[in-house]
């Protein structure tokens, strides 16, 4: 089980065009890596708009922001094309990453796959916060907020 202060597991996953994006890649820099179930449905939208529209405001905090999902780039690539999206969005069709981060699980009626889940992972590659049960709508001010508090 991940907690606060472990080391934020590895990754190596390809964008909406197909460039490849590693955890060491951020190194030096906080990250908020957030997991959401599925291209443009209702609340993955609004947690993608919201951080598209935040994404100057949590650049100047030091942070970046990369999305998960077990979409695939072509979903990807048209999602953040239909609301032009600046967030960067990853494909795990495996669901390796998603599973490593524990966002992964049983989504009651809808079944097993990808749950709403948010960490926030230190320049050092230590995970400083997890938000393990997110809601979309004012998610992406909840991150903010923590990363004022974050030196």
């Amino acid at each position: 089980m991940l907690a606060e202060g472990d080391m934020a597991p590895g990754f190596s996953l390809p964008d909406s065009n197909g460039k490849v994006h590693k955890l060491s890649d951020y190194k030096g820099k906080n990250l908020v890596l957030y997991f959401y179930p599925k291209d443009d449905t209702p609340g993955c939208t609004i947690e993608a708009k919201d951080f598209t529209k935040d994404l100057p405001e949590i650049r100047k905090l030091g942070a970046d922001v990369l999305g998960v999902s077990s979409d695939g780039e072509e979903s990807h690539c048209d999602f953040v094309d239909k609301y032009s999206l600046k967030v960067t969005l990853l494909s795990d069709t495996e669901s390796k990453t998603i599973k490593e981060y524990e966002a992964y699980g049983n989504k009651g009626v809808f079944g097993w796959g990808t749950i709403r889940k948010t960490y926030v992972i230190g320049k050092d590659g230590k995970i400083l916060k997890i938000y393990p049960k997110v809601q979309a709508i004012g998610h992406c001010r909840e991150v903010i907020e923590y990363l004022k508090s974050v030196k």
